[in-house]
């Protein structure tokens, strides 16, 4: 779908805590975007539409029938997903879709194969790949050669919200909620697919859900390495580190330090200023939408992550290795 005029006219389904940050940043900082409609149940709906000088649907479908929305960012708890982007596909308008994608590998499949049938663009918010310390590992890796091995970690605090421990809205706890992040970046910047894990997941806060998960994980090209996500201390970590035949390298996203290592001698990186990662993410999502680049964040590359996902847990359940 392509548009010549400049701006897009855009609708955003879920404006919580994370789709609101969407909206604020079309409205203030995303030229080529206008916000045209918002969908929330909650009282706060109407309100924030009125701060934003857009329409305010209570119901979702609404919004994706309105002939003024040209294309959708979905925010949302992930077991809604399908249904949303059933709904855009069919009514040929492209979809941004906040991760998880899905909350099992069939919908995730489902829902690619349903945007390509209709030939209208999917794309996955997997915003830490625009994070630039991960975009300078990302250059960096080519200087430690051969991979061998890698640890990677996000711990973030206890989740406020009540319906992430809730099955029938979350579908699973850090696996799909913190570690896909993960996951679709060491796969991003290596290069490498993820072929085997082996994980164990626990409850720490949580009552149903998984808030603690560590899993090994082995790449395409035998390089082997550790993924340690969670929620439940009161401090943040995004942890990074690469054991090559050259050197290494350590990085935290979060603190937005890089470095690299050779011998005992450690050499400071420059990353650059931190940038929010929505921003550059609708960006390339419009030049996609206009023509002008490739999909960011292709369908089938959320998919990809949904797997590595649903083998952890099925790791945790079984026992063992489990291929992806």
């Amino acid at each position: 779908m392509h548009r010549p005029e400049k701006r897009w006219r855009v609708g955003i389904i879920g404006t919580g805590k994370h789709g609101s940050r969407y909206a604020r940043h079309i409205v203030q900082d995303i030229e080529e975007a206008q916000l045209i409609a918002i969908s929330r149940r909650s009282e706060e709906g109407p309100r924030q539409a009125a701060e934003w000088s857009c329409r305010w649907y209570a119901e979702w479908r609404a919004l994706v029938a309105d002939p003024e929305v040209d294309c959708v960012i979905a925010a949302l708890p992930p077991a809604l997903n399908l249904q949303v982007a059933s709904a855009c596909a069919e009514a040929g308008k492209p979809l941004l879709l906040e991760k998880p994608m899905a909350v099992s590998v069939a919908e995730a499949v489902a829902m690619h194969d349903l945007f390509a049938r209709h030939k209208v663009g999917l794309t996955i918010g997997q915003t830490l790949r625009y994070n630039r310390v991960i975009v300078l590992l990302r250059q960096q890796l080519p200087a430690i050669g051969r991979l061998h091995g890698f640890t990677a970690n996000q711990r973030l605090e206890p989740a406020p919200l009540d319906w992430l421990d809730e099955p029938s809205s979350a579908g699973a706890g850090v696996t799909f909620h913190v570690a896909v992040h993960v996951f679709d970046a060491l796969q991003w910047l290596t290069g490498q697919a993820i072929v085997r894990v082996m994980a164990r997941t626990r409850c720490v806060h949580s009552s149903l859900l998984e808030d603690h998960v560590v899993a090994l994980v082995e790449l395409e090209n035998g390089a082997i390495g550790a993924v340690d996500c969670a929620k439940v201390g009161p401090a943040r970590c995004g942890r990074f580190e690469f054991a090559g035949s050259e050197g290494q390298l350590q990085a935290d996203q979060i603190h937005h330090v890089c470095e690299s290592i050779r011998g005992q001698s450690r050499l400071p990186l420059a990353v650059g200023e931190p940038v929010n990662t929505i921003v550059p993410l609708v960006r390339d999502w419009l030049a996609f939408l206009s023509g002008r680049r490739s999909n960011p964040i292709p369908g089938e590359e959320g998919v990809a992550a949904i797997r590595v996902c649903e083998a952890c847990l099925r790791s945790a359940a079984l026992g063992g290795w489990v291929e992806v």
